[in-house]
């Protein structure tokens, strides 16, 4: 009998309360502040990211967002700014989480440069064209773009340290947790810590030596070269 979950009920996980700020912001690479600022600051004008309660954790679907904010203020895009093309982004695609839409990789491109005139030159240069007057995403949005596998039309798992490591997040796979093979990075980790070497985890947990290290580094642990 098949296990793998139905459509409806995979996309309920991409909902669920899975993740800490703390988590969200290492991931992303920026910090757990930085993070609490995007859905709780903002003043007058509201947050980046609205909708987030208090100590509740994020979904996987406010995790992706979580990373392509991050990429856009990398690229000196004001928080203002992503606000109102984040804004523009849902009322174009009506969904409510526009920066995890396949469709914001395939389309938003074109979208983002009918914007209204109003959003100034800043963010329009960033996103608009190449040489050849082809619209293209820059190289860090086009990094972050191809860390993302789809489907349903949604960034469904993420390769946080890119397509040459093993680590993957996928809500189907660990509850979400960094994972290699279906190992949580984070048990690697543990007992890499207590004592075990990387040629008895390989053998315990049928992940190659070379995925194991590959796990250890994301979770921060200085290898021996």
């Amino acid at each position: 009998m098949s296990t793998t979950p139905s459509p409806t009920a995979f996309l309920e996980r991409l909902h669920l309360s899975a993740y800490q700020v703390a988590e969200a912001a290492r991931y992303a690479h920026t910090t757990p502040r930085t993070v609490a600022r995007w859905y709780f600051g903002g003043g007058d004008l509201g947050p980046i990211l609205p909708g987030k309660e208090r100590k509740i954790g994020l979904s996987y679907l406010q995790l992706v967002e979580v990373a392509f904010v991050a990429s856009f203020r990398q690229m000196g895009i004001s928080s203002n700014q992503v606000r109102r093309a984040r804004e523009y982004l849902q009322q174009a695609f009506g969904f409510e989480y526009p920066f995890a839409q396949q469709r914001l990789y395939t389309e938003g491109r074109h979208i983002l440069v009918r914007a209204p005139d109003d959003w100034g030159e800043e963010l329009r240069k960033v996103i608009v064209a190449d040489r050849q007057g082809q619209y293209a995403w820059p190289k860090i949005l086009a990094e972050r773009f191809e860390q993302f596998d789809y489907d349903y039309n949604l960034a469904v798992r993420w390769h946080p340290a890119g397509r040459r490591s093993s680590v993957t997040i996928d809500p189907r796979i660990s509850f979400g947790a960094p994972a290699v093979r279906g190992v949580s990075t984070v048990a690697l980790k543990h007992r890499f810590e207590a004592g075990e070497g990387i040629a008895e985890l390989s053998e315990d947990f049928a992940v190659p030596e070379d995925e194991v290290r590959q796990a250890l580094t994301f979770e921060g642990v200085k290898l021996a070269a």
